[in-house]
């Protein structure tokens, strides 16, 4: 069979009788040998993967540590003072929201002050993109958050009395790594919130290493089922969540954490009924705090480009409540919830509890996700703004290393955040040596100034929590824009939300992945199929309904499928073939053979004189075309049942003297065509590049046929 992959030579047919489309330019191509041997293409990747020469080393440890690659080409006058000032500047926002996600993640304040030390150093040293902001996320916070309430419940801690936020030595300084069944021995060893640090860094270590894998094995494209819809409905439905867990603390309320299905609901229920119990004191500052914040955050945000740097408002806010606080006796005179002792220095490193690791193993699967895909999407993001590239799986190596490290040192779960990020840049960051400087601020806040925040309320820290929750909040006000854009994204936002926060943060995460799939899989299952019509003085066929003044060939149906052909919209595809046409194929069969039958009874019964009259009666109505060109640009590949259906639809029409032609087949579908044996003897030239080719081999063909008959 001629091989029509065509078009490095173009023939002309021959002319005459003989040739049956004289008008017709049959174009062939070569196609490339594809080398099928798997054994050769084994070899070949483990020949290049084990082969180690000094360059190859060399290579290899420069992409893995790309700081080597920067740092000698440091340009210290031009980007010294940039990064300087915009380390200093993210330093001073980043302390005070270490210090409320710890809250937030059930922690004490100082493992988020640890968290966001480590997170920086070590994004230093791993990191691709220059520009991103490394530390504590509000959203793995609350994930982690819940996974250690729901251990602290299952080891037993929640029947014992928050300790008023003091961090014992004893506590702190203990490695514990028994499985928490003998309650009397593991009291002993480890108070309430050193085990929940344990039970965040487990989690923290397992997630690092799911991303770490992930890097190795090169599987960043998991991130492209993370839609922008999604992460954007995710992080405002678990923005809901995390809202609800620190309403508790602006109202000064003693109750315990909801986790688990319907946590959201279940928090308000319990607010509601204990509103009598509110502390005025809690009350009033927390009210004094959204005033001062707020406003000042807008104006951030409105004269950002005048502004060298933002007004670090949240420090302000919290040195003047800690000073409040402990002259006016809050926690004494009112009972107000402080956030206690908080230790300097650094507590010694210690494995995570390998008996907790298959009870957080698969909460630890989300966290990873996120985190990753929340880095990757900004690195990428940030990157192409100005103007250079960073490598996902390295990205992933990085911030899998920022959560193994970090774990053996009391830390929990750490990834980009966008806030941060944007006052990085905005403030003048030219790499990430604005990191190290941020975690030297942190460490000066570690050593020296962390004990005088003593007195600090938490509702202070839930204050500073939620109002960083505005730029998520605010997603509802582009919601009429989204609609606008994609009802499909819109809608797949609305249930990622909806889910993420009236069910939970990791169901959400999945029913919106699922969500988005069966939205793509309905979009398939369903598509656009129109008619076409020739754009005059052109070779160009667009949609009869989407366009005026189109002109159509007589005799000839034009047809664009805008899906892949495959068994979930094969029936889609007669279906609507079917009724764009307006002629079902099996249907007029089916009333030729009726006919036919119907003829032969009336013969036997009048077999006199009215056969001729009775032959003479049935005529066949006219079709109305001669062709079907079915115009397969958007058609991305074909399996079994799509190349069953085309040739069903072929023989269908050609058994009613229709002829099925096919055009701009990419080589994918040609390929399928072939080993589907599609074509008959002979049959190849049924397929063309464009569809006026088809076209004209239609009216030519036709006229032909009309011509010989007419002889």
């Amino acid at each position: 069979m001629a091989e029509f992959n065509n078009v490095h030579s173009v023939t002309e047919m021959p002319e005459g009788d003989d040739a049956k489309c004289s008008f017709h330019n049959r174009m062939f191509l070569e196609p490339q040998e594809k080398k099928r041997s798997m054994k050769a293409l084994v070899v070949k990747q483990a020949k290049k993967s084990c082969s180690c020469t000094p360059a190859k080393v060399k290579d290899y440890v420069f992409s893995f540590f790309p700081v080597l690659q920067w740092l000698p080409k440091y340009k210290l006058r031009e980007y010294l003072l940039g990064d300087v000032m915009s380390g200093v500047i993210v330093g001073v926002l980043l302390v005070p929201q270490s210090i409320a996600y710890s809250l937030l993640a059930g922690q004490e304040p100082i493992y988020g002050l640890y968290t966001s030390f480590f997170a920086g150093i070590i994004y230093f040293i791993f990191g691709t993109s220059r520009h991103i902001s490394v530390g504590i996320f509000g959203v793995l916070c609350l994930m982690v958050g819940q996974v250690v309430d729901r251990e602290l419940q299952r080891a037993g801690y929640d029947l014992e009395p928050d300790a008023p936020g003091v961090l014992t030595d004893t506590a702190a300084y203990v490695n514990t790594t028994i499985s928490p069944v003998n309650r009397t021995s593991q009291k002993l060893l480890c108070d309430k919130s050193c085990y929940a640090i344990t039970v965040g860094a487990t989690m923290t270590f397992i997630a690092g290493v799911y991303q770490v894998a992930m890097g190795f094995f090169q599987v960043g494209f998991v991130s492209v089922y993370l839609s922008d819809s999604l992460l954007s409905g995710f992080v405002t439905g678990a923005s809901f969540t995390i809202l609800t867990s620190q309403a508790k603390y602006l109202l000064g309320l003693d109750i315990p954490r909801s986790s688990g299905i319907g946590s959201v609901i279940a928090t308000w229920i319990n607010i509601f009924r204990n509103i009598h119990k509110t502390n005025i004191c809690d009350l009033i500052t927390s009210f004094l705090c959204f005033l001062v914040l707020i406003p000042t955050k807008e104006l951030n945000e409105h004269f950002k480009s005048r502004l060298k740097a933002p007004i670090p408002v949240e420090l302000v806010v919290i040195v003047a409540a800690t000073l409040a606080s402990h002259f006016g006796k809050l926690r004494e005179t009112y009972g107000s919830s402080i956030a206690g002792h908080i230790p300097t220095g650094f507590l010694p490193p210690s494995p995570p509890d390998w008996n907790l690791i298959p009870h957080v193993a698969l909460d630890a699967i989300p966290i990873a996700i996120i985190g990753f895909a929340i880095t990757v999407s900004l690195s990428e993001m940030f990157a192409k703004k100005h103007g250079y590239s960073v490598k996902a799986n390295q990205e992933m190596y990085a911030i899998g290393f920022c959560n193994i490290i970090p774990s053996f040192f009391h830390c929990f779960t750490t990834s980009a955040a966008l806030a941060k990020t944007l006052v990085k840049e905005s403030t003048g960051c030219r790499t990430q040596m604005s990191g190290m400087v941020t975690s030297l601020v942190i460490l000066l806040v570690l050593l020296v100034i962390a004990p005088l925040f003593y007195s600090l309320q938490k509702c202070v820290l839930a204050v500073i929590t939620i109002v960083n929750l505005r730029g998520a909040l605010r997603k509802f006000k582009d919601l009429p824009k989204m609609w606008y854009l994609s009802r499909v994204d819109t809608v797949i936002w609305i249930v990622t939300m909806a889910a993420s926060a009236l069910i939970s943060t990791e169901i959400g995460l999945l029913v919106g992945v699922c969500f988005s799939m069966l939205c793509v899989i309905f979009r398939t299952q369903r598509p656009e199929a129109p008619l076409l019509g020739w754009v005059a003085e052109s070779e160009t066929y667009e949609s009869l309904s989407a366009y005026k003044n189109l002109q159509t060939k007589p005799g000839i149906v034009v047809f664009r499928f805008e899906a892949p052909l495959y068994y979930i919209n094969k029936e889609c595809f007669k279906s609507t073939l079917y009724k764009q046409t307006g002629v079902n194929p099996v249907g007029v069969k089916t009333a030729k053979k009726k006919a036919t039958k119907r003829m032969l009874r009336e013969k036997e019964v009048d077999s006199s004189g009215n056969e001729t009259s009775i032959s003479m009666g049935f005529v066949p109505e006219p079709l109305g075309f001669h062709t079907i060109v079915i115009d397969c640009c958007a058609v991305q590949f074909l399996d079994t049942a799509g190349i069953c259906t085309l040739k069903e639809v072929c023989r269908d029409y050609r058994e009613i003297d229709v002829q099925v032609l096919l055009a701009q087949c990419n080589p994918s579908v040609r390929s399928s065509l072939i080993r589907g044996e599609f074509f008959k003897e002979g049959e190849d030239h049924l397929l063309f590049h464009s569809v006026h080719q088809a076209v004209d081999f239609a009216l030519g063909s036709q006229g032909h046929s009309g011509t010989s008959a007419s002889k």
